[in-house]
């Protein structure tokens, strides 16, 4: 069952490492931290808070005198302060991102900037200062582009159907060229439909489904656009864990590799909005028409094939998708305010 604060276990012992988490105050940077700290890493929070992120002082409640904050932005934190953060660090997970597919088409500059540019001055700096630091870059499914077949496993063809994906894309190819070049134990993580506690719920700049969870919080009606796209969906406390796993993983297992992180059977769009109505017990939902523009940049249904995660690490998940949207919703009942 998923747990409000997960202490996920993962191999390996986080007593006394030093780890940096980029990203650190948003959903999944959060939710990673909170599961650090209770295996008793020293854990330092690096998050610039832009406006439209999932950064949120809540999702660090709980961790006050726990975790160092530093409040920059890596596209323009000082040089020294950055390579001061770095050199001591035994892991550095890489979080911070621009998640808005949209919001990437509007301004594919901003997002080329906070996608590609800041993992690249992040890598680069590593390599001056602490080539041997684990390196865990989040990377996402979104740039298979449309899939040709399901599952879509590690060599699908790869054609980013957006700004965002081409940006993160970009970002994850300069960790591998820094992993094989430059001997950076990185290893990227191709994320799919990522939900649980500390969650973006404002809007859908994150994931659809965070609206879905305000609205049936609210006992309001959402949209489902189309229905019928399948999705397998992948709950926090996994995520931590496949993060965690790589990081402990044995260097010649996962360096210099990209992994899909998976979930578990896939749904339909409409038959997880039933799911969650039932869930919740409010809240109702409506099928209509893909708006236009969106319809442009959606890549259809989506599954992971995640065995090579699996083999090269042990990883499985283990959070259903009753348990973890039963979990998500009693997370965000009490604190809904503090998120919308």
């Amino acid at each position: 069952m998923a747990g409000e604060n997960p202490a996920v276990a993962a191999p390996g012992d986080w007593h006394g490492r030093r780890v940096v988490v980029t990203g650190g105050a948003g959903f999944l940077g959060s939710n990673l931290l909170h599961a650090l700290v209770a295996q008793g890493a020293m854990a330092t929070a690096l998050d610039a808070a832009l406006p439209g992120s999932g950064a949120n002082p809540a999702n660090l409640a709980g961790l006050e005198g726990r975790v160092a904050r530093v409040d920059a932005d890596l596209r323009t934190i000082d040089d020294a302060a950055l390579a001061d953060l770095l050199r001591d660090a035994d892991a550095v997970f890489h979080l911070a991102a621009q998640t808005g597919h949209m919001a990437s088409m509007e301004a594919p500059l901003e997002d080329l900037a906070i996608n590609t540019t800041a993992t690249l001055r992040l890598l680069e700096t590593l390599r001056h200062v602490n080539p041997r630091a684990r390196f865990v870059h989040a990377s996402t499914r979104q740039i298979y582009g449309p899939p040709r077949s399901l599952p879509v496993d590690e060599s699908h063809p790869l054609a980013p159907p957006d700004c965002n994906g081409v940006a993160k894309l970009a970002a994850e190819g300069y960790a591998m060229v820094y992993a094989r070049v430059h001997g950076i134990p990185a290893t990227a993580l191709r994320l799919t439909n990522c939900y649980g506690p500390r969650m973006r719920v404002r809007d859908a700049r994150q994931t659809f489904l965070g609206i879905w969870i305000r609205a049936v919080l609210r006992d309001e009606a959402f949209e489902v656009w189309g229905g019928e796209q399948l999705r397998d969906f992948t709950h926090a406390d996994d995520v931590v864990a496949a993060m965690l796993g790589v990081a402990a993983a044995p260097t010649e297992h996962v360096a210099g590799r990209v992994f899909n992180v998976g979930g578990f059977p896939p749904v339909s769009l409409r038959d997880l909005a039933a799911r969650l109505v039932a869930a919740a017990g409010a809240g109702s939902y409506r099928i209509v028409e893909f708006p236009a523009a969106r319809k442009a940049i959606d890549i259809g249904s989506y599954v992971a094939d995640d065995g090579a995660l699996r083999a090269a690490t042990g990883w499985a998940p283990r959070v259903d998708l009753a348990s973890g949207l039963a979990a998500t919703l009693a997370y965000f009942r009490p604190r809904l305010g503090d998120y919308t």
